[in-house]
C-alpha cells in the first residue's frame, strides 16, 4: 500500500517517488509541531498513536543534515528531527494565531521567503530545545530513568527475536556463509528479523538503532555472542531447577556430533523430577578435543560451574556413542568412575545392549557392518516403494515359506535395524537385500532416481563383501547369547530384576565360547561361506589387509585370517565389555530393585536390600531408621494389601499416596529409578535424543550452533525474557546497550 505525503499541497507518494517518507512521531509535544508545521488543521485533534499509524511527510520537507541513510535501502531521521520546508508562507507558526484555518488561500508567498522563514522557525525551536536541556537538574532523573528502561525494552526485543530463531531452527547466519571455520557469528538472517520488526512498529529497536553510530548492526556480533551465552545460561537454568532441588542425576554422552567445525558430544542428564516421572535432558555439548585426562577435567568442569551441579551426586553414566569417538569416551567415563566411584557405569536404555556392543568395536569389519545397517535404514526411509520392493525381493526368495515371509515383511516396517535381534534378521534378509538392491540399481523401468539408484549400488557394493557377510554371522552367533539378556534389560522391572542374577551364566557361556573357539570358528566360518556361496560372493582376504601386510612369502588361509581378525576380537570384546557394564556396583544397584512390591511378592518377601543398598546409605535422609523402614515396608505389602495388585515398577510405587511415610525407601527408588539402564516410558520425557537427531539430520554443519541448539531441542521450556534481560546486565554491566560492529 503506497504511502502519501501528509503536508498540504504535497501531491507526493511511494508509489512515483523514491523520497523517504516518515512515521509522525508518538512524542506528543513533537507530533504537535509537526501537524502545526504542515499546515494541517484537520490532524489537530488526532491522536499522537493515530498520526504515526495512518499519516507520514515525505522527506522534502526536512532539512538534510536531519536525516540519515543507514543503508541503501533504510533511511531514518535523528531523533528531535521537525519539519520545517514546506511551500507555504501563510502557514501557522508556533507561536503565531490566524483567524481563517483555510492554509489553501494563505499560500501565497515567495518560495524562497518560506525557506528563510522556515529557517528562522527552525533556529527557534532548536535554541528552546537546549535551553531545555540545559535547565534545572531536576530533570536528569526521569531522563536517566527513561534511558535505562529503554535500553532493558531494547535488549528484551533483540532476546525475544533469538529466541524465536533458536526455538524454530532458524539459522543466525546468512545462507551464503559456509565457512565451518569461523568463529564470528554473520547475522544476516537475525538482522533481517530485526529490520522487520522494527518496520512492524517496535520502537524500543528503532530509537537504539537511530541512536547508534551510521555503520552499526541491529546487533552486532560480539553483543550476539553474550546474548547467547546468555539464552543458553538461562535455559539451562529453568532445565536443571528441578534437579538441583532433588540434588541426584545421571549423566549420558552421546554420539559424536560437528558444530562450528569442531568435534563435540551431545551431553544428557537423567533425574526423577517432582511428579516422580524419569526424565533425560540435553543439556549442551562437549568439545571432544585433547587427550583423556582433559576431556574428563572438561567434562567435570562444564557440569560443576556451568550446570551448576555437584559430581558428588552423580550416581549413574552411559553412553550410546558409535566409531573412533567411543574408545575416548569410555575412556573418559571410566576415569570418572575412579574420581566419583558411586556415579555407576551402566549399558544405556536410548540403545539396544547388543548395538552398544557392536558399536563399541573399532574393527573395520564391525564398522562396515553397523555403517550398512545405519545405511539401510536411511535407504527405505525414503520411499514407501522401496520397502514395496523389498517385500517383492522377501515372497521371491522365501516363496513356499509364508511364515518366514510374514515374519520378515514384518520386521521391515519395524526398526529392525536398532534391535537386539538385529543381526539375526540381517542374516535372514541378506539375499532379499541384496536382491532389492541390484533390482533398484538396474532401474529398468526408470522408476527410480539417480539419488537412490547409486545408494543402491553402494549398499548392493557393501552386502557382496564377504569380510561384511563373515563378520555379520559373527556378530550373529556371538551376541546369540546376550540377546534376551539384554532384552530383559529393557523390559519391565521385574525383568531387570531377572537380568542381573542372569548375567552370570551368560558370561560362563562366552567363556565356554572363548576356550573353545577353533570349533566354533570352523562352525561359523562354513555357516558364512555357505551363505556366500549362495549370493555367488567370492570367500577373499580384505584388500586392505595386503596393504598393510608385509611383504612375505607365507600365504595366509581367509579362515585363519577371519578367526583372528573377527572371531577372536569380537568374542574377546564380548566379555570384557559386559565385565566392564556390569560392575559390582551396578550388580548391587539392579539389585536393590527387590524393594519395589511386585519384585517382593515375586520373591515371597524373603529379600535382603540392606546388604544392596549399603552403598547408597549415606543418600539417605534418616540412614540409622532405614532397616526399621525397610521391615515395616515389607510388612505393609505382605500382610496389609490383601486382594490389591503390587506395584510393578518404581514409577507406580513412587505414585502412592502412602509412600511419603517411607522417605528412606523413597529416596532409594528415585536414585534407582535415575539410571541410565532404565527405559524412559513417557515418549514426552524420552524426546531430547530424538530432537537432536532430527536437528543434527535437518541442520547443515556450518549452521549448527551450540546454544541455539539447546533452545530448539528443548523447545517446550519457559523463557522469561525480563530474567534474560537482568542476567545479561549482571554478567555484562560494562557493556554498551548498541555495540558497534567493524
Amino acid at each position: 500500500m503506497p504511502n502519501f505525503c501528509a503536508a498540504l499541497n504535497c501531491t507526493r507518494n511511494s508509489t512515483h517517488s523514491v523520497l523517504a517518507f516518515f512515521r509522525f512521531p508518538r512524542d506528543p509535544e513533537r507530533c504537535k509541531k509537526w501537524v502545526e508545521n504542515c499546515c494541517r488543521s484537520d490532524l489537530k485533534d488526532k491522536t499522537p498513536d493515530h498520526l504515526n499509524k495512518y499519516h507520514r511527510l515525505c522527506a522534502r520537507h526536512f532539512e538534510p543534515n536531519l536525516i540519515t541513510k543507514t543503508s541503501p535501502f533504510r533511511t531514518v531521521l535523528k531523533d528531535s528531527a521537525i519539519p520545517t520546508i514546506f511551500d507555504d508562507l501563510s502557514r501557522k507558526r508556533p507561536n503565531q494565531e490566524t483567524k481563517n484555518n483555510d492554509a489553501p488561500e494563505a499560500k501565497k508567498d515567495k518560495l524562497d521567503e518560506a525557506g528563510d522563514t522556515t529557517k528562522g522557525t527552525s533556529e527557534a525551536q532548536s535554541q528552546e530545545v537546549t535551553e531545555s536541556s540545559n535547565g534545572d537538574g531536576a530533570d536528569s532523573g526521569p531522563q536517566a530513568v527513561d534511558e535505562e528502561t529503554l535500553n532493558k525494552e531494547h535488549l528484551k526485543s533483540l532476546f525475544d527475536v533469538v529466541v524465536m530463531m533458536g526455538v524454530q531452527n532458524i539459522p543466525l547466519n546468512g545462507h551464503s556463509d559456509k565457512d565451518p571455520k569461523s568463529k564470528s557469528f554473520t547475522s544476516s538472517n537475525l538482522q533481517a528479523l530485526l529490520e522487520y520488526r522494527i518496520n512492524a512498529g517496535d520502537e524500543s529497536l528503532r530509537k537504539k538503532f537511530e541512536m547508534s553510530a551510521v555503520n552499526s548492526e541491529y546487533c552486532s556480533s560480539a553483543q550476539l555472542e553474550k546474548m547467547l551465552d546468555v539464552i543458553e545460561k538461562c535455559a539451562r537454568d529453568e532445565l536443571l531447577a528441578e534437579v538441583k532441588e532433588g540434588r541426584f542425576f545421571c549423566l549420558v554422552i552421546g554420539s559424536q556430533v560437528e558444530v562450528a567445525g569442531e568435534s563435540h558430544l551431545p551431553v544428557f542428564v537423567r533425574f526423577v523430577d517432582k511428579s516422580n516421572s524419569l526424565r533425560e535432558e540435553f543439556v549442551g555439548f562437549l568439545l571432544l578435543e585433547g587427550d583423556v585426562e582433559g576431556i574428563t577435567k572438561r567434562l567435570i568442569d562444564e557440569v560443576t560451574e556451568k550446570y551448576g551441579l555437584d559430581m558428588l551426586h552423580c550416581r549413574g553414566q552411559g553412553y550410546f556413542c558409535s566409531g573412533v569417538s567411543t574408545l575416548k569416551v569410555k575412556a573418559v567415563l571410566a576415569r570418572i568412575t575412579e574420581l566419583y566411584p558411586l556415579a555407576t557405569l551402566t549399558p544405556c536404555s536410548n540403545c539396544s545392549l547388543n548395538i552398544c556392543l557392536a558399536n563399541s568395536m573399532t574393527l573395520t569389519g564391525v564398522y562396515l557392518v553397523m555403517s550398512t545397517l545405519k545405511k539401510l535404514e536411511a535407504f527405505f526411509s525414503k520411499s514407501p516403494l522401496l520397502l514395496n520392493q523389498l517385500e517383492n525381493a522377501i515372497s521371491i526368495y522365501y516363496q513356499g515359506n509364508d511364515e518366514k515371509i510374514s515374519i520378515l515383511k514384518e520386521a521391515c516396517y519395524s526398526k529392525w535395524t536398532e534391535e537386539h535381534d538385529a543381526f539375526e534378521i540381517a542374516v535372514d534378509l541378506l539375499e532379499s537385500l541384496l536382491l532389492c538392491m541390484d533390482s533398484v540399481h538396474d532401474n529398468e523401468d526408470h522408476k527410480w532416481n539417480d539419488e537412490i539408484a547409486h545408494n543402491a549400488f553402494v549398499i548392493s557394493e557393501a552386502l557382496a563383501d564377504f569380510e561384511f557377510v563373515m563378520t555379520l554371522v559373527v556378530l550373529k552367533n556371538t551376541l546369540s547369547f546376550s540377546r534376551a539378556f539384554g532384552k530383559n534389560l529393557q523390559g519391565q522391572t521385574n525383568e531387570v530384576f531377572s537380568a542381573a542374577t542372569s548375567l552370570t551364566a551368560v558370561l560362563h557361556s562366552l567363556n565356554e565360547v572363548f576356550e573353545n573357539l577353533e570349533v566354533y570358528h570352523e562352525f561359523w566360518f562354513e555357516e558364512a561361506v555357505n551363505l556366500a556361496a549362495a549370493l555367488e560372493i567370492p570367500v577373499k582376504i580384505p584388500r586392505l589387509f595386503f596393504r598393510k601386510r608385509p611383504a612375505t612369502g607365507d600365504e595366509i588361509q581367509p579362515e585363519t585370517y577371519y578367526k583372528e581378525n573377527v572371531t577372536i576380537p569380537v568374542v574377546t570384546h564380548v566379555i570384557k565389555e559386559l565385565t566392564d557394564l556390569f560392575s559390582e556396583n551396578h550388580l548391587r544397584a539392579l539389585k536393590s530393585l527387590s524393594i519395589v512390591p511386585a519384585i517382593m511378592g515375586q520373591l515371597k518377601f524373603n529379600t535382603s536390600e540392606e546388604t544392596s543398598a549399603e552403598m547408597y546409605k549415606n543418600d539417605l535422609p534418616n540412614p540409622d531408621t532405614f532397616p526399621a523402614e525397610l521391615h515395616c515396608w515389607k510388612i505393609k505389602w505382605k500382610h496389609g494389601t490383601k486382594d490389591v495388585v503390587l506395584p510393578p515398577n518404581i514409577y507406580e510405587t513412587l505414585q502412592l499416596s502412602d509412600a511419603k511415610f517411607f522417605p528412606n525407601v523413597c529416596a532409594l527408588l528415585k536414585i534407582l529409578h535415575s539410571l541410565p539402564v532404565f527405559a524412559l516410558i513417557d515418549d514426552k520425557c524420552s524426546s531430547a535424543n530424538l530432537r537432536l537427531k532430527k536437528y543434527v539430520e535437518d541442520t547443515p554443519a556450518h549452521h549448527r550452533n551450540k546454544s541455539m541448539a539447546l533452545l530448539h531441542i528443548n523447545c517446550g521450556i519457559k523463557h522469561d525474557l525480563d530474567t534474560m534481560v537482568e542476567t545479561y546486565l549482571k554478567m555484562y554491566p560494562d557493556s554498551e546497550p548498541t555495540e558497534k560492529c567493524d
